[in-house]
């Protein structure tokens, strides 16, 4: 999946907020805020969209140093999901590694992109669950969904207000500790019969559809995320609609 880096194709843009941050790690979260409350004061929109891409740099930077190593698969992993032109390689590579200097502040970067959710409300916004799934993209990169990173992605998703039942729905697009469960993905249970379980596909079809997303605010950035999650639940479905017609 891929995340369009568009909302930062100037390159004067990104000079002039490394540039006010500098290099310092300990201070660098107040100086990625302040530089970007100062630099587009007067530009709600364009604040709103570097917040955003900074926020998702610095917790998939945050996200691979959760087990304490970054692997270079989750650095491509990082590098997969997020489109950017080329000749902003160099800064974006400069903030993902000051961020990835270790875990402290991944808090805040998620209170931020929580409080940036379009539909004005952070729960079930489907923004939050798509950022939540490129997290998962990156901490599964190197094969093994680790404790400490599981951990990491719960208390984002309590800091984005899904409970505990939706994150174990999005943990199992992902993560497939006793084997694939289509009926969890689905919210759905074994005992249900099949007529209650194609409405409750359809309503989350009619839910995440792109063209909805698009409806409803949701950044260009995260609709690659959201048509891997689809794909998930067509999967899903398909899987159960297979059981049931076998047995």
């Amino acid at each position: 999946m891929i995340f369009d880096f568009s909302c930062l194709q100037i390159s004067s843009l990104w000079e002039r907020l490394i540039g006010a941050i500098g290099d310092a790690a300990g201070s660098a979260l107040g100086r990625v805020v302040e530089a970007i409350r100062t630099l587009f004061e007067g530009d709600s929109e364009t604040r709103r969209q570097v917040s955003f891409s900074v926020a998702i740099i610095a917790l998939s930077a945050k996200m691979a140093k959760a087990d304490g190593i970054v692997t270079e698969a989750e650095v491509k992993a990082f590098q997969q999901i997020f489109d950017f032109p080329d000749e902003e390689a160099r800064n974006v590579a400069r903030l993902y590694n000051l961020a990835r200097q270790d875990v402290a502040g991944y808090e805040a970067y998620a209170s931020k992109l929580s409080n940036l959710c379009s539909s004005g409300a952070a729960e079930n916004c489907p923004m939050l669950e798509s950022v939540v799934d490129g997290l998962f993209h990156i901490a599964k990169a190197d094969g093994l969904v680790h404790e400490k990173e599981l951990l990491f992605l719960g208390r984002i998703a309590e800091i984005f207000r899904i409970d505990d039942e939706h994150f174990r729905r999005i943990m199992a697009r992902h993560v497939h500790l006793d084997g694939r469960d289509p009926y969890l993905v689905l919210g759905v249970s074994p005992e249900d019969d099949f007529a209650a379980i194609r409405k409750q596909y359809r309503l989350l079809v009619s839910e995440h559809h792109p063209d909805r997303l698009i409806a409803r605010g949701v950044p260009a950035t995260l609709h690659a995320a959201a048509n891997e999650r689809m794909a998930a639940l067509n999967a899903a479905y398909k899987a159960i609609e297979k059981e049931r017609r076998a047995a």
